[in-house]
């Protein structure tokens, strides 16, 4: 087993109590945690390290490309809050373990943890090879609710101003 925890990690895109979706379909409960460059340098090198391993082991050492890996440089990702971080996405079947500060289970009705708030975390990792390719994936244990931070964007939001009013004679297409 290769577990790490990551502690102090900023969360995005997380689907912690209910499981994401794709094109309609259920997916997994995921998150990904952005590792700051400067701040969390031990812990990278601890996950590349692993990584390596994994694929030297598991692989017998093949070219695994950046894409299929779960650690990317977020340097290389438009979103915000991903420059100058790492993000190492994580994904499980079975819920995971939430829990606030003093490990007590969290809900989705509690409003935390969210996305651009910071957490620690627990991830292991693992090989994929079969006929999806290969890669180096992570699963999602736990992740405990650290300590606010600006939330990220929730998407575009509209404004009533957008619409002129119009009376229902008016033709819209006249």
């Amino acid at each position: 087993m290769s577990k790490v925890i990551l502690r102090n990690v900023r969360l995005s895109f997380p689907s912690l109590f209910k499981k994401g979706s794709f094109n309609g379909e259920e997916t997994k409960y995921e998150s990904t945690f952005l590792l700051n460059k400067e701040e969390h340098a031990d812990t990278i090198a601890e996950i590349k390290t692993q990584i390596a391993e994994l694929i030297k082991t598991n692989l017998k050492g093949a070219k695994v490309p950046a894409d299929k890996l779960c650690l990317r440089d977020g340097d290389e990702v438009e979103y915000d809050g991903y420059a100058g971080c790492f993000s190492l996405k994580a994904s499980t079947k079975k819920r995971p373990i939430v829990v606030n500060k003093d490990k007590t289970p969290l809900t989705e009705e509690d409003g935390k943890p969210y996305g651009g708030c910071y957490v620690n975390a627990t991830v292991d990792f693992w090989v994929q090879n079969n006929a999806y390719g290969k890669r180096v994936n992570s699963t999602l244990l736990a992740v405990q609710f650290f300590k606010d931070g600006e939330p990220f964007a929730d998407g575009a939001v509209g404004d009533v101003n957008d619409f002129d009013m119009f009376d229902d004679d008016d033709d819209m297409f006249a």
